[in-house]
């Protein structure tokens, strides 16, 4: 099987508005390469200095006590499970409209999917969740899907009720606010990715978590680096899944310099879109609610004729997404866990039906006020 990275980057390049912006995203380069150089002079390329301050800087940012760089956002799932003892014969309840790596965390954590539908705004149902637990339950998954907030006061009492650990799954969520408390610090653990479509995103992969209980810290310390506490001493063979350090120096530039204005340019042009789109009553776009600060790392609606208007904007210049077109129940490498069209109607709803904009730092008004009419002329047909 080849890789099918580079065709895809290619192709998603010829679009007049692009939905990625790997581009636009790092023509500042040649100032990140300036501290990456103090890298290369310290030569502290593996847990160098600069892991330990990006820790710092997204522990503040999360408003936990602690933060735990790692290889990857799929890492910071799986050593989150690890870390907390969850593998053969445990079940985690999560949702079904996620990306795969929520579920290859659990898989190859050793532990059992179970899923759980959706309500109307993307985020697993609460009251499926009830339902779900068993006696081999040991985690609940909420995914902040898109950078919404989850219904986390709901999941959490009914994971003390039933002595389970919460994982936040925030890959999507950085500087998502539930009340005013920020994801990654509204479980035992939270999972944020650095990858380069995400909102703060480096020039690959990695990942960071985030929690307040001192012990699973130490925990997640130990597991990322080979179970090492020092050069000479392994207390526990366990797994390579470090934070790069050059990887942590673009993180630093771009939570000090960047992400402020990432998140404001997000949600100006989602409630943007919101206010151009509101009288198309063909589409079905997500109620904001005052209590919940949303990042919008995607900008979705769901509508009928998703494949109809999917067609019509890309072939006018528009890089529309679906994210994504096949539930993670349906995907074939569930099969095994037995589960069938027609189990989660509502998920499978929006996978039929949900479409995405482009809302990054670096489309302009102009640019949304184009899609949006677009968007408007087609349903008037």
């Amino acid at each position: 099987m080849k890789n099918f990275y580079p065709s895809q980057y290619k192709q998603d390049s010829d679009f007049i508005t692009n939905h990625n912006y790997l581009k636009e995203q790092f023509s500042d380069y040649k100032s990140i390469i300036k501290e990456i150089e103090k890298v290369i002079e310290n030569s502290d390329y593996t847990l160098g200095s600069a892991v330990d301050e990006i820790e710092e800087l997204i522990a503040i940012e999360a408003g936990t006590d602690y933060a735990i760089g790692v290889g990857s956002g799929t890492d910071a799932l799986f050593l989150s499970l690890k870390s907390l003892g969850i593998g053969i014969g445990d079940e985690v309840i999560t949702t079904t409209y996620t990306f795969y790596a929520t579920i290859g965390a659990i898989v190859t954590a050793g532990a059992t999917p179970v899923f759980c539908d959706i309500g109307e705004d993307y985020n697993i149902d609460p009251n499926q969740v009830k339902e779900k637990i068993s006696k081999k339950t040991k985690a609940i998954i909420p995914v902040h899907w898109a950078g919404r907030p989850c219904d986390m006061d709901t999941i959490n009492k009914l994971a003390i009720e039933n002595n389970l650990f919460v994982i936040e799954d925030s890959c999507h969520a950085i500087q998502a606010e539930l009340n005013n408390k920020r994801c990654g610090s509204l479980g035992n653990i939270g999972c944020f990715s650095f990858h380069p479509l995400k909102n703060l995103n480096v020039w690959g992969d990695g990942g960071i978590i985030t929690t307040n209980d001192e012990s699973l810290a130490n925990k997640l310390r130990l597991i990322r680096n080979h179970g090492l506490i020092d050069r000479n001493t392994c207390v526990e063979f366990a797994y390579n899944s470090r934070l790069d350090t050059i990887q942590a120096v673009v993180a630093k530039y771009v939570l000090k310099n960047k992400l402020s204005n990432i998140t404001e340019k997000r949600i100006k042009n989602s409630l943007l879109f919101d206010f151009l789109l509101k009288d198309i009553e063909e589409i079905d776009i997500n109620t904001r609610n005052n209590n919940l600060k949303e990042v919008f790392h995607l900008y979705m609606f769901k509508t009928k004729r998703r494949d109809e208007i999917y067609n019509y904007l890309r072939d006018n210049g528009i890089d529309a997404k679906i994210h994504y077109p096949i539930p993670m129940h349906l995907q074939p490498a569930a099969k095994k866990y037995n589960y069938k069209k027609g189990d989660f109607p509502k998920a499978e709803f929006a996978a039929d039906s949900s479409i995405s904009l482009p809302v990054h730092e670096f489309i302009c008004e102009e640019q949304v006020n184009k899609m949006a009419k677009l968007i408007i002329k087609f349903f008037e047909k």
